[in-house]
């Protein structure tokens, strides 16, 4: 048995979800945020037998493709001296998932 934690985008966590649990996987979520963009996450907990974690990361693969999106950050605190100062887009990687399989060394279910 193993302990899956699966932390995608909350714009993936729909189809993500729905695709495992129509698959027959069991799911527990928590609503969780990033670091670096700053933006909603979503953390999936499924335990799973050994031979399904495979076809389970098939099918994350499949709803969490990655992407490319442009980011633009505006100017916080600018010193009054600021003269004509422009941000850059900035083109980044969105998508994909975390996934962290480790062992369950008990399980039970009530």
């Amino acid at each position: 048995m193993k302990l899956m934690y699966i932390i995608v985008r909350q714009d993936n966590e729909t189809d993500v979800v729905n695709s495992l649990i129509k698959e027959n996987f069991r799911i527990t979520k928590l609503a969780t945020s990033g670091g670096f963009l700053k933006r909603g996450n979503t953390t999936l907990f499924s335990c799973v037998a050994d031979n399904e974690v495979n076809k389970a990361i098939d099918i994350i693969k499949r709803e969490c493709g990655k992407r490319q999106r442009i980011q633009v950050e505006m100017p916080i605190n600018l010193p009054s001296t600021a003269i004509n100062y422009t941000t850059i887009p900035t083109s980044i990687e969105i998508g994909g998932a975390t996934i962290i399989v480790t062992d369950v060394y008990k399980f039970e279910k009530f």
